[in-house]
């Protein structure tokens, strides 16, 4: 009795733990933000137009088909890096890197996880939301991946499958790649830039030791990439109005907004003038807020509309 006991305590551990590896895999806090951003970008489009299941429902089995694409495309990550990832503490327990799962395994959960998010959109929502979809999940596992060790563009290429949830949720309810689709994803384009270059700037000499390259002064943490910092934080400052030009929210959302990206432009000036690493956490932290911010004002505005 006391054996069959401590095999079922024992088998339990083990299922646990594997299905911490795999919420590990999928970078399950990193999806969730990217799918945040797709299922309120669908709750901002007029998917009322075509859409008549409930949008409860619309939004369960979005939430679970982006899900799958992200955490598919962060798997593929994971394989292609797991020798930098071992190299680097912050990433050095992730499974395939610590060795607690192997390639095949990865890759295999990769595929599936892909086929079938890719499948449900295609199949709930419309095959234009699929193929970006599949778009952003290809982009990111095999061709930002690898391109992080050759040059900083790599940011560049990054922010493109970064911003597509916001394009994908807006198709997945209109049909269409229509004007609305296109602002949110500038937004959230030009929000990675400052976003990422202030992690970067945190990890850079675990970024440097793994032989990434993803800040834009070759030398590391440098006044340089703080102007840059700056300069894409004053471009959100015009983007962020597109949304109320366009009529798709009001206009408490579009002071809030602006508050917001003002924000970050001062948080920005400030990282330029101390240079220093709290400066660098507070951008980061302030960037994690600003994308919340500024896509529930945006939602919260349009029900009001």
């Amino acid at each position: 009795m006391q054996e069959n006991k401590t095999i079922s305590n024992s088998t339990s551990f083990v299922l646990a733990n594997k299905v911490k590896d795999y919420f590990q895999l999928i970078k399950f806090t990193l999806s969730f933000m990217v799918v945040f951003s797709t299922v309120v970008s669908f709750l901002i489009a007029p998917y009322h137009l075509i859409y008549t299941r409930s949008t409860l429902l619309s939004v369960l089995l979005l939430f679970v088909a982006g899900m799958l694409i992200t955490g598919s495309a962060n798997s593929i990550n994971q394989v292609l890096e797991k020798h930098t990832d071992a190299i680097m503490k912050r990433t050095a327990k992730r499974p395939v890197a610590s060795g607690r799962m192997s390639e095949t395994e990865a890759y295999v959960f990769a595929f599936i996880t892909g086929v079938i998010g890719v499948g449900m959109m295609w199949y709930f929502f419309n095959l234009q939301s699929a193929l970006v979809g599949l778009f952003s999940l290809f982009l990111y596992g095999f061709i930002y991946t690898p391109l992080k060790k050759i040059n900083s563009v790599a940011v560049l290429v990054g922010a493109i499958p970064g911003a597509l949830p916001c394009l994908i949720g807006w198709v997945a309810a209109t049909d269409e790649f229509s004007i609305g689709g296109w602002i949110l994803f500038g937004i959230q384009f030009i929000w990675q830039f400052p976003h990422f270059w202030a992690i970067a700037w945190l990890a850079h000499q675990d970024y440097t030791k793994a032989g990434f390259k993803l800040l834009p002064a070759d030398k590391g943490p440098t006044r340089f990439t703080a102007v840059q910092s700056i300069m894409y934080s004053v471009m959100m400052v015009p983007v962020g109005i597109l949304p109320y030009a366009f009529e798709i929210s009001g206009f408490i959302s579009l002071w809030i907004v602006l508050f917001c990206n003002l924000w970050m432009v001062y948080v920005s000036v400030m990282l330029y003038i101390k240079m220093d690493a709290y400066s660098a956490r507070k951008v980061m932290f302030s960037s994690y807020f600003y994308l919340m911010i500024v896509f529930l004002s945006l939602y919260a505005d349009k029900i009001r509309i």
